[in-house]
């Protein structure tokens, strides 16, 4: 299978291609490096460095011969979208026609885009929220990425181009970026390491989907010959940020400094996302547990610091 991953450098988009390869998929990475690291890829690892915001660079990296585009390039800080609304719609939906643009062009098979659940739903009135959950994002990222899903839908019906959606819940893991959505984790691990107080915006009963990073590499996989459709990648379980350093405190065996600062705006209070039609259709299901990923996290941010 030939294959593109946009933002193949970044925290998610390596582990979908370190799965891609250990399935003997070829791979090209098409990233700006604007938060991801060349150091997250092999060496074997073809790396084009670029923006999908140019229409040009995009056409360049997905060539014909390429049967699927991963596509994770993506502004993906709820407060830098806050502050910057128009940057944020220029890289994710302005990039995603330019990839869609570029996979018509080159006859690719199948476009597999990764979007959000949290930050689509808002504030569900049902726990965990399904697919049909009502849209109502509270910040212009879930508005982006809802635009995006939009004119993916567009090419679907106007080109036959194949398209998966996936939305994702609070991904978290090894090579955490700590400013995307789940980036809370990342942030904690380092700074329970440090020895430092970990902030909490609010009063830490807000609540996450944790989802970790493997088991999201393992949802495209699945996406990439099975049916079509707009699925979520999530556990359904709702942790707040006080359960999850109370499982912080289990995994290291002591207790982890804290301190309350105020709320802040675009992030929504409750959220887990119900993936029931995933593991129907798709056959996925989360396979890592909270304090096994959480582990796995630790040992990695000990590695970097």
């Amino acid at each position: 299978m030939n294959t593109v991953v946009t933002g193949g450098a970044g925290f998610i988009g390596s582990h979908v291609v370190d799965a891609l390869q250990a399935d003997a998929s070829d791979v090209i990475v098409l990233d700006n490096l604007s938060s991801g690291h060349a150091g997250n890829l092999s060496e074997r690892t073809p790396l084009q460095v670029g923006d999908v915001r140019d229409e040009q660079t995009a056409s360049a990296a997905v060539s014909s011969g390429v049967d699927c585009v991963f596509h994770l390039a993506a502004q993906i800080d709820v407060r830098q979208a806050v502050e910057d609304p128009v940057l944020d719609a220029q890289v994710n939906v302005g990039g995603t026609i330019n990839v869609l643009n570029a996979c018509v062009e080159a006859h690719v098979r199948r476009f597999t885009m990764s979007s959000t659940g949290g930050a689509l739903y808002g504030e569900p009135s049902t726990l965990p929220a399904t697919e049909q959950a009502t849209i109502r994002p509270l910040s212009p990222y879930g508005v982006s990425k809802y635009c995006a899903e939009q004119y993916i839908g567009y090419f679907h019906r106007v080109s036959g181009l194949e398209t998966v959606i996936l939305r994702y819940a609070n991904v978290y893991g090894p090579r955490q970026d700590p400013k995307g959505e789940a980036g809370v984790v990342g942030i904690f691990a380092r700074r329970i390491l440090l020895d430092q107080e970990c902030i909490v915006y609010g009063d830490g009963e807000q609540t996450r989907d944790f989802v970790f990073v493997d088991d999201v590499a393992q949802a495209n996989m699945l996406a990439m010959l099975g049916p079509l459709g707009t699925f979520n990648i999530g556990t359904g379980v709702e942790t707040s940020l006080n359960q999850l350093l109370a499982a912080f405190e289990h995994v290291v065996g002591h207790p982890v400094a804290r301190k309350y600062e105020p709320a802040r705006s675009g992030e929504v209070q409750r959220i887990a996302l119900d993936a029931s039609e995933a593991g129907r259709r798709l056959g996925w299901c989360p396979t890592v547990s909270l304090e096994d990923g959480l582990t796995q996290t630790l040992a990695w941010v000990r590695q970097t610091l």
